[in-house]
């Protein structure tokens, strides 16, 4: 089976000692894992069959001491540091070889405050061990589109979720974090207390440093009307979803994937593996006026199925269960505002010829309340985009070539690309420098650096979407 590599300039690695060990060893409440422990091979595992690393030792961290505990070793013994949340980074930059990785999987306490309406939250949290939580209480909090991911990488990224439109992004409705900087300093970031750091992890992904614990403020949501609406494949209905979905009620957020109909109750024989639009429903407002305001989409075509219906929100989830189970992918995405007849075509005639028939393009409306806090606000900064785009070569076989799926990606990233405008930076994989920068417009780009530069002047963070250090002063014509 083909196995990842990074292609990104090698770090020298220092090798650890027993004593070494030990020592680290004995700073920690939670555990350490080494190559000759039994559990070494579950640990170094990921979401994605494709990468095989050997890290030197894993910190299963059990609070913020231990996770400072090992920023410090790594700082001082010059080893290279990784950091895991819910291990589905695209860049597979969990786990790294020959690194010291803090695995932050088993911090996963939530604790509901229903009065406040707020939840605290430690990083190895998934979405799905929010929803229910929260629902109990009828709140919930929009996070990512996969019940397995982790809180900590989807957060720092953005987190653009089933509720975008209604409440914004995971981070328009963070409050305050716990955070453990290159120094080990475990510090509170909000708007009062170190508001620098407090803007940078909201989109900077780990370029600042390890968030140790999030404080949302939830939503009052507990049911939606939800699930997915299949409708068949063709210009014309996809250019009905585009231009509905980005100027919809608020209340309503959408995910449109064209895949190949997978075999689900809710989808007639006849139509399983035929090519489709497969729409995922968020509703979150009054249910006959959610009913309303569907009708556009249901009328774009006679459904193949229609599995929209009251939910409680975690449910939402069961429609996309499947993407936490082993595979492999090949990702390019882009933001846009516009997509031309000839792009949407070129999707078309792309997964007419699919490499995999699990892989797939999709188109998310984005506006509403994402749209309306100022680009500066935040590390995150594409607000004013309409569209988001993914193209995803996806294979479920070890076995497969997967440079036949990543061609299949890049042939048709090369032919829209140029439409695009700006990237997630929890969607790219490694994929250089520049892409990076697409991430960020350069002033947004220009302030996370010199955060970075106060708070991590060497690097020690630099497996994740890097922003290279640069003081203020060096980036003032970049940034005009």
């Amino acid at each position: 089976m083909a196995v990842a590599t990074l292609p990104i300039a090698p770090t020298p690695t220092i090798a650890i000692t027993g004593d070494e060990i030990e020592l680290l060893r004995s700073r920690l409440r939670g555990r350490l894992i080494t190559p000759g422990d039994a559990e070494y091979d579950d640990a170094r595992r990921v979401l994605y069959f494709t990468v095989d690393r050997r890290p030197q030792a894993i910190v299963c961290a059990a609070d913020a001491r231990d996770v400072a505990a090992a920023v410090n070793y790594a700082r001082d013994h010059s080893l290279p540091l990784a950091v895991r949340s819910g291990g589905h980074s695209l860049a597979y930059l969990s786990v790294i070889d020959g690194a010291l990785v803090v695995d932050l999987s088993e911090m996963a306490r939530v604790s509901i405050d229903p009065e406040a309406r707020i939840a605290r939250v430690q990083p190895g949290t998934t979405s799905g061990d929010l929803a229910g939580p929260a629902n109990a209480y009828g709140l919930a909090l929009s996070t990512g589109d996969t019940h397995s991911v982790g809180m900590g990488g989807l957060t720092t990224g953005g987190g653009i979720g089933f509720m975008v439109r209604k409440y914004g992004l995971a981070i328009d409705n963070l409050l305050s974090a716990q955070v453990v900087t290159a120094a080990g300093d475990i510090l509170t970031a909000s708007a009062e207390e170190h508001s620098d750091l407090f803007w940078a992890i909201r989109g900077g992904g780990g370029n600042v440093g390890i968030v140790t614990e999030f404080i949302f403020r939830l939503a009052p949501v507990s049911q939606i009307l939800g699930g997915e609406l299949m409708l068949p494949a063709s210009r014309e209905v996809l250019r009905g979803y585009l231009d509905y979905a980005a100027s919809a009620p608020d209340d309503l957020t959408t995910i449109a994937n064209l895949i190949y109909a997978p075999p689900a109750p809710h989808v007639p024989q006849e139509h399983v593996g035929k090519l489709v639009l497969s729409i995922l429903v968020s509703w979150t407002g009054d249910i006959a006026a959610g009913e309303r305001a569907l009708a556009p989409l249901r009328a774009l075509a006679i459904p193949i199925a229609d599995a929209v219906s009251p939910i409680p929100y975690p449910e939402i989830y069961r429609f996309t269960a499947h993407q936490a189970e082993p595979h492999a992918a090949s990702i390019r995405m882009m933001f846009a505002d516009e997509l031309s007849d000839e792009a949407l075509d070129a999707a078309l005639s792309a997964m007419e010829q699919a490499s995999s028939p699990f892989s797939l393009i999709q188109f998310r409306g984005l506006g509403g309340a994402m749209a309306r806090i100022a680009d500066d606000a935040t590390a995150f900064a594409h607000r004013q985009r309409r569209y988001f785009v993914a193209v995803i070569g996806l294979w479920l076989d070890a076995d497969e070539d997967a440079a036949v799926h990543e061609a299949w990606t890049a042939a048709l990233w090369q032919t829209i690309r140029h439409e695009g405008c700006g990237v997630y930076v929890n969607f790219l994989e490694v994929e250089g420098p520049d892409r990076v920068r697409e991430a960020y417009p350069p002033a947004t780009y220009a302030r996370l650096a010199a955060i970075k530069w106060r708070y991590d002047p060497r690097n020690l963070f630099r497996f994740n979407q890097n922003v290279s250090p640069a003081p203020s002063h060096s980036l003032l014509t970049f940034a005009q």
